[in-house]
């Protein structure tokens, strides 16, 4: 983030960072130069998928006042409903990144090493190749994991299949454990040879991690490998 920030300021640009993966219990960007940090509130900040929103957090007063001024002029402006939803979920924000946390560990390892797994994405493991990068700027890694099946869009149908603990959808974030699949879903309407270009695979999976039990979602996991 240090060094984003340096070149930011070398041309003169405004450094945005987001922040809905990590969020402030894990990586705090302002503490590291960021003019503007932004959330997706209906994430970790929430927690239980009961609640859209987004929040920016700016460096200045004066440009938070600009912000807030935008917000108002747009009509951008939350219920007081959905507010008292985020405020509730920031309450136990910090418990529930430790549980996310351990629980994308025990399923980062389940698939890193795995014969039927071509690549495991996850900055806490230690083959990861910017573990060391975020051992420096987070108190933790979070609670998503992105794996590379070594089978077809067949074998990755199986695989969902397979699945008990993971729910089947594109969010992320909440207390319950989801998987999503980029080139049937988030990604659908990408030309495939676009996805290619991207690095988003027909084996491409997205694990957002929950705060179950890790062993049942490793073993979870473990089990829908074996349709592969």
């Amino acid at each position: 983030l240090r060094a984003v920030v340096r070149c930011a300021r070398a041309i003169g640009a405004v450094a945005v960072v987001d922040n809905t993966f990590a969020t402030p219990a894990l990586q705090r960007p302002i503490e590291a130069g960021a003019d503007v940090v932004l959330h997706s509130t209906t994430k970790y900040l929430g927690g239980h998928s009961d609640v859209v929103g987004g929040a920016l957090v700016a460096r200045t007063p004066d440009r938070l006042e600009r912000l807030a001024w935008l917000q108002n002029a747009v009509g951008a402006v939350p219920s007081p409903f959905d507010c008292y939803l985020v405020v509730r979920g920031i309450r136990t924000l910090a418990v529930r990144m430790r549980a996310h946390g351990e629980s994308a560990r025990a399923v980062a390892e389940v698939l890193s090493g795995h014969a039927k797994v071509r690549a495991t994405h996850y900055p806490g493991l230690a083959a990861h190749p910017q573990h060391a990068l975020a051992r420096r700027q987070m108190d933790g890694f979070g609670g998503i994991v992105s794996a590379d099946l070594a089978t077809t869009m067949a074998g990755v149908r199986r695989f969902l299949r397979g699945l008990e603990v993971f729910t089947l959808a594109e969010s992320l974030g909440a207390v319950e454990s989801l998987v999503d699949h980029p080139a049937s879903m988030t990604h659908a309407s990408v030309p495939k040879r676009e996805r290619a270009a991207l690095g988003i695979s027909d084996g491409l999976l997205r694990f957002s991690c929950g705060i179950e039990d890790p062993a049942d979602l490793a073993d979870d996991v473990r089990r829908a490998l074996r349709t592969v």
